[in-house]
């Protein structure tokens, strides 16, 4: 919470809540009984929507496990031809055993396959993707992603001197509907 609403929790809030439960206890009165128990509802009610309000706008926060799995070319980005050829050559994925394998591909034929290690820093709350590749490399892999986080999920960019910015989201790959 702001530094605004502690002053006001602290110095407005509390203070009535005691009054009216001081009078109310000592006067009996029916009013003043409903008064700080209205102000106490209305307290928790912004109080838990500020809870739930916090867990549904805060970004996931990544672990090392959270990156394992397979990645295909996100071709809701940028939708186009280049997309959708990028989507049927290039695709990789993360094993638990901190092994990447890049694989370039003609749809769902394999023709060259790219290993390399994984690590993650811990210098942020979310984790970051380190990657290390056997040499040589496909390019896509020359640096290490930036990891784009919402709420739900993430992605990550790999930035290429042929094709610039390369998104790829977690998921299976399958061959697109034409």
């Amino acid at each position: 919470m702001g530094f605004g609403f502690n002053l006001f929790f602290a110095f407005i809030l509390i203070p009535l809540m005691g009054i009216l439960l001081l009078v109310w206890i000592f006067t009996r009165k029916k009013v003043f009984g409903l008064a700080s128990g209205s102000v106490l509802l209305g307290l928790l009610g912004i109080f838990s929507l500020l809870v739930i309000l916090n867990r549904i706008t805060t970004k996931k926060e990544l672990k090392k496990k959270d990156y394992y799995g397979e990645y295909t070319i996100d071709r809701k980005h940028f939708p186009s031809k280049q997309a959708d050829w990028q989507y049927n050559n290039f695709r990789f994925e993360i094993k638990p055993n901190d092994s990447i394998y890049f694989y370039r591909t003609d749809g769902e034929k394999i023709i060259q396959l790219y290993r390399g290690k994984i690590t993650t820093t811990q210098q942020y709350q979310s984790q970051r993707l380190i990657i290390e590749m056997d040499q040589p490399t496909h390019h896509i892999l020359s640096e290490n992603p930036t990891t784009y986080r919402s709420i739900w999920s993430y992605y990550l960019v790999f930035y290429s001197p042929k094709f610039n910015n390369v998104f790829f989201k977690k998921g299976k790959w399958k061959p697109i509907a034409e």
